[in-house]
């Protein structure tokens, strides 16, 4: 390391120093270009397998010609969509690139050097971060059976505790806490402590494990449900998230964020999103009916996996994450290896295509006879494993 690059870090503040960048996943053209291949496929990112809504498709491209004037920072069309959508007063929705985004800006509005963020673990690694980046003090409580230990998140915040981050459906794991269970929670959370639920899979819950958070958010307690149009709606090259709390809380994050984050055609496509409900019911449908299969034929090889309510199931490959992963790479498969979220023998495979999930669950079999992985039934606590 040059003397120039030891001076800047002395500079720099101790706890950004400790951060490790997020890694996204490689694009599937640059995969291309270095492995030669005219096909591969990207599991990795949890994306819609079925692309954008082609009413949304057809908003971006009316959009184009207005791209010189600046983006309109009240997000007043989409707000108005949602409200009307979601029940609630457009003053209390915020908006971000992305639920990323809020995250942060909540983080930033709330929390100091002195203060506590309560989490999961292993839960969407960007808690951690955001929490670190301001010098909070993260307090991470390990998940029971691959979900939320909601009475041990409770014991676990003190007078310090500013934020409790909540990812429900969760990620990794894709697995959700029972409604009730978590009624009693919100119920229960002391009052001084801000409860951030991370509902980027809302979409793709059954109707009855999708809880209804606004009824706590209109008696006025302090809740920020964050939701995104980059999962079930298609839209992850757009980052379009927003989020819902009261009025006071959307007005405190609108006092950190940046002028005009949202981009104009992220608004204009989740307009168009909203109202394109075929396209949201055949992702949910594909996504349905895909996770059964890709299910089932991890069973067929003997694998564990965590039961999942997402687009993307969690797999025990009882051998190194990060070897199986590479290995899948080398044959055009790209998954999430785990050993970030100190799971370091499990994959995550989103939902794909039909043939995508076959392709890739046989790919998965090659890697692993290769690699003379056994694949003799067995079961982690709170999963499922091959008959």
């Amino acid at each position: 390391m040059n003397r120039e690059v030891k001076k800047l870090q002395k500079l720099a503040r101790p706890h950004v120093l400790g951060l490790v960048p997020y890694s996204p996943g490689r694009p599937i053209e640059e995969v291309q270009r270095e492995l030669g291949l005219d096909e591969v496929l990207k599991l990795a990112s949890n994306e819609n397998p079925l692309g954008p809504s082609p009413l949304a498709l057809q908003a971006i491209r009316e959009g184009l010609q207005g791209l010189h004037r600046y983006p309109d920072g009240g997000c007043h069309n989409l707000r108005e969509a949602l409200g009307r959508s979601l029940g609630v007063k457009p003053e209390q929705l915020c908006f971000g690139n992305g639920s990323n985004e809020l995250l942060e800006l909540v983080t930033r509005a709330f929390v100091g050097p002195e203060d506590e963020v309560v989490m999961g673990h292993p839960a969407f690694i960007v808690y951690r971060s955001v929490c670190r980046a301001v010098g909070g003090q993260v307090r991470e409580v390990p998940l029971k059976e691959f979900t939320h230990d909601l009475d041990a998140m409770l014991q676990a915040v003190t007078p310090r505790t500013k934020l409790v981050f909540l990812g429900n459906p969760n990620n990794p794991t894709g697995t959700c806490v029972p409604v009730t269970d978590l009624y009693n929670f919100v119920r229960e959370l002391p009052g001084h402590a801000i409860l951030v639920v991370d509902e980027a899979y809302r979409e793709y819950l059954p109707q009855h494990l999708q809880p209804d958070l606004l009824r706590y958010i209109r008696e006025g307690r302090y809740l920020l449900a964050l939701r995104t149009f980059s999962k079930a709606y298609g839209l992850a090259g757009l980052r379009m998230g927003y989020g819902i709390g009261p009025p006071e809380m959307a007005e405190i994050l609108n006092r950190v964020r940046q002028p005009f984050n949202v981009n104009a055609l992220a608004q204009r496509a989740a307009v168009a999103a909203l109202d394109d409900t075929t396209h949201l019911e055949e992702t949910l449908r594909i996504t349905e009916t895909g996770r059964q299969s890709v299910q089932s034929l991890l069973e067929g090889l003997g694998l564990s996996y965590v039961p999942s309510v997402t687009n993307f199931v969690l797999v025990n490959v009882r051998a190194e994450g990060a070897a199986i992963a590479s290995a899948l790479f080398r044959k055009g498969v790209i998954v999430r290896s785990m050993e970030g979220y100190d799971l370091p023998t499990f994959i995550r495979v989103t939902i794909g295509t039909p043939e995508e999930n076959i392709r890739a669950i046989e790919a998965l079999g090659t890697v692993l006879e290769e690699m003379e992985v056994a694949v003799k039934p067995s079961s982690p606590p709170g999963g499922r494993s091959g008959k």
